[in-house]
């Protein structure tokens, strides 16, 4: 009992240090556009609408105001409630997108399979029985028009996140840099600052190209010094100018303060919500880190932080009610210590602004995964660290976008509307798809998400109003990039359901490729060819083109099918889908690779030695599988003519260790199945998945070196040869055969799909990158067959 107790004390300390390892590193990932929020909340309030006059009245509301925001948003809501929706550790709206997605037939992505529901990382909140007792998960459900809204939704948020990307590296470092204004005349800081911001931008984004890995263990230091530097400077402002200012944290302030203001104090809220800008990445980036570590750097760390330099910056105002600048945050700043600060201040904005452009990287990748976003050349910038990518176009068109705001804009005043109606913007969307959360994947009764709905959606809802109402004055660029951005998301998405839809009625018999053969004129050459293809069942309409135009194909052929599954990850060992079409002698499989919305896909070199290896697995299942089967070979040989084509087994790489034994269990739950060969080297996990409604078999086999048969010889002979003609393939090289589209709207089409189809969708695929350069194939073994899809 002692040694029990002992070791799970050690356990209970080492799970600590870890939670507050992580904790610490969180700080330069997460908090760095939350803690240099300081640096320009009071100068864009007082911007215009309001000012600070000799009765304080506005300086104590604007900080009650920032003081009930921080706790209800991001302390209450984010880290107390958000933050547990997470989808298998990870955060972000395509997180809580694919939640909603599993528990709710919701998801528009087109080649869902009953085998996906399998998956370990497919889990539900809740017993799957419970699902029909929920008024609105059949409602939504019924409708089509609700998943379409849903997806516009999801799509609205990731917009304005890319937005917020845009405007927050600009307005970070211009308001760090902006410093300057107090160590030099007007005329020199006019024609200072914007060089020196666009100039350190520059910088920034010629630097992402080498990761953030590589410059990461500085990131955490310069946020914690920042953050210590802010509330010690608030701690001096308090203790120096004004010890009362605490009493301003009452909300009777902000009654008072609306109450004086009316209006302008209304419009100004659109300056106050820049205090919670950076809250959504405690969530978006969650699956780096974990709720525990997050939970604590906010709450003991960086919520007090930001609580002391607001009451700071309002203790100083408080008794200078004429100084010779605007409001800012620097002039808080005693100026023994002002240029010490300004150097941490610009580190702790690069180190923000970073954070936001990875994270737009990371967004973008998720939206190409669900087929939502143009294809973009992704690399993986870190082999240990997962999710850090570099998408060079994103990249400099953030930087053009970043310099254009910055030379644009040149204040802080236009900055931060247009920030701040990004910011509410995916605050909002995050309240929406919360409370659909609550209903359908916690279990909820309605009335718990109305009331978090309404209560959080309110306070957001009013913040947002303030925000639109400064439209001239910033805020019409983050709408105008959403609907930009949106346009080509949604047009994007809609042709490649169309283009799949296509596919699936055109898609060729498996009769027609098994009638193919010497007679037709059709030869088999040496080597694998790789047919890829967006279905998961029947033979695409573009092998049959290619056949047609060049009457010869591959002695191995494998249809490969690249498909996203609505979860984070999929486990190695689950990845692979692999299946017979048609008879053993006809050296046709089907093979689909299942990957997460956040999984790294592999380079070509790996994907295809990987490919051959699950294939050679697969056929020493298959063989042996059969060769237990109660029916004859001739019977095995039917059988696999006519229902291979449905049975499909997951080859994993997870070894098995236990006594080879022979046993055959009905199970209604996902089960990994190994299989012990004698002649297999390795041992493999194998899932065997029927068509529909079918239960998964779990199998396990082994050999007997005492049995007869003169058919299990056959077999065997059989076997070593189906390998040898995969592994004489596989030296003879591997061709690549991918369909060059051309997409047009049938006759009669509305104008807006002619518009979409003929134009939008046309301009994207010749302009962005092909499929080829996304799957990463070498050019010399790429083959393409031109299809023209009427849609």
């Amino acid at each position: 009992m002692d040694p029990e107790f002992g070791k799970s004390l050690d356990t209970s300390k080492n799970s600590w240090r870890t939670s507050l390892l992580l904790a610490y590193q969180s700080l330069g990932v997460v908090y760095g556009d939350l803690s240099t929020s300081p640096l320009y909340v009071y100068k864009s309030t007082f911007a215009e609408d309001i000012q600070h006059s000799e009765t304080n009245e506005e300086i104590f509301g604007v900080l009650s105001f920032v003081f009930w925001t921080l706790t209800l948003v991001p302390l209450f809501k984010y880290v107390f409630v958000v933050l547990r929706a997470d989808d298998n550790g990870e955060g972000g709206t395509f997180a809580l997108y694919s939640l909603i997605c599993r528990h709710a037939r919701v998801s528009l992505l087109p080649n869902r399979q009953v085998a996906d529901e399998a998956l370990s990382t497919y889990k539900l909140e809740h017993h799957p029985e419970k699902n029909s007792s929920s008024g609105v998960k059949l409602y939504l459900e019924k409708h089509k028009v609700l998943h379409t809204a849903l997806l516009i939704l999801v799509l609205l948020g990731t917009c304005m996140v890319i937005g917020d990307g845009v405007l927050t590296p600009a307005i970070s470092v211009f308001s760090a840099v902006s410093g300057l204004e107090l160590s030099m005349s007007k005329e020199h800081h006019q024609y200072a600052v914007i060089p020196i911001t666009c100039f350190i931008l520059v910088c920034l984004f010629a630097l992402q190209h080498y990761g953030t890995h590589r410059v990461g263990f500085f990131f955490a230091p310069i946020v914690l010094t920042w953050l210590l530097c802010i509330s010690s400077l608030g701690i001096y402002n308090i203790i120096y100018w004004n010890p009362h200012v605490y009493q301003a944290l009452s909300p009777y302030y902000m009654f008072k303060f609306l109450k004086k203001t009316r209006k302008g104090g209304w419009m100004s809220l659109g300056g106050i919500l820049l205090c919670i800008t950076g809250s959504e990445a405690m969530f978006a980036d969650l699956g780096h880190f974990s709720y525990s570590a997050i939970q604590t750097a906010f709450t003991f760390l960086v919520y007090p932080a930001l609580i002391l330099a607001y009451m700071g910056q309002a203790a100083y105002l408080s008794q200078h009610h004429h100084t010779s600048y605007q409001i800012s945050f620097y002039v808080s700043v005693p100026e023994s210590v002002r240029w010490p600060v300004l150097i941490i201040a610009i580190l702790a904005s690069v180190v923000g602004s970073q954070a936001i452009i990875s994270g737009t990287f990371s967004i973008i990748n998720q939206s190409q995964s669900l087929s939502c976003f143009p294809r973009v050349k992704v690399i993986h910038t870190s082999d240990k660290i997962h999710g850090q990518i570099y998408i060079p176009e994103i990249n400099w068109v953030l930087m053009i976008l970043c310099i254009a705001v910055t030379i644009g804009f040149r204040d802080t005043k236009h900055m931060g509307n247009a920030s701040g109606l990004a910011v509410m913007t995916v605050m909002l969307v995050t309240t929406c798809l919360t409370s659909l959360v609550i209903i359908l994947c916690w279990h909820k009764p309605p009335i718990v998400a109305l009331f978090f709905l309404l209560f959080f959606g309110s306070i957001e809802l009013l913040y947002f109003s303030a925000s639109l109402t400064k439209f001239t004055e910033g805020a019409w660029l983050p709408i105008l990039l959403a609907l930009f951005l949106m346009t080509i998301m949604f047009v994007w998405h809609y042709a490649t359901i169309k283009k799949y839809e296509f596919d699936l009625h055109n898609k060729v018999s498996l009769e027609w490729l098994l009638a193919l053969g010497p007679s037709l004129g059709i030869a088999r050459v040496l080597g694998i060819g790789l047919v890829f293809t967006d279905l998961t069942s029947g033979i695409p309409a573009n092998f049959s083109r290619f056949v047609t135009n060049l009457p010869a194909f591959h002695c191995v052929l494998v249809f490969v099918c690249v498909k996203s599954v609505p979860v984070p990850f999929v486990p190695p060992a689950e990845r692979y889908l692999v299946g017979r079409v048609g008879p053993a002698a006809h050296r046709s499989y089907r093979c689909i690779v299942r990957y997460g919305y956040r999984d790294v896909h592999q380079d070509v070199d790996s994907f295809e030695s990987e490919l051959v290896s699950k294939l050679a697995d697969f056929i020493h299942y298959d063989w042996h599988r059969s060769q237990h089967s109660p029916h004859s070979e001739e019977d095995v040989s039917h059988s696999n003519e006519s229902t291979s084509e449905c049975r499909l087994a997951v080859i994993g790489t997870v070894a098995f260790s236990g006594t080879p034994a022979y046993e055959i269990e009905e199970s209604m739950q996902p089960a990994s199945v190994s299989i012990g060969f004698s002649t297999v080297e390795s041992v493999t996990d194998v899932i065997e998945m029927e068509p529909v409604h079918a239960v998964e078999r779990r199998v396990r086999f082994a050999i007997d070196d005492d049995s007869e048969s003169d058919v299990r010889t056959n077999m065997e002979l059989q076997l070593r040869e189906e390998l040898q003609d995969l592994l004489a393939a596989q030296e003879a090289g591997t061709a690549f055969i991918l369909g060059h589209s051309h997409v047009r709207a049938k006759q009669g089409s509305s104008v807006f799909k002619r518009l979409a189809i003929n134009f939008g969708y046309n301009f994207l695929r010749r302009n962005c990158r092909g499929p080829d350069v996304a799957l990463k194939v070498p050019p010399v073994s790429l083959l393409e067959v031109g299809m023209v899809y009427v849609v």
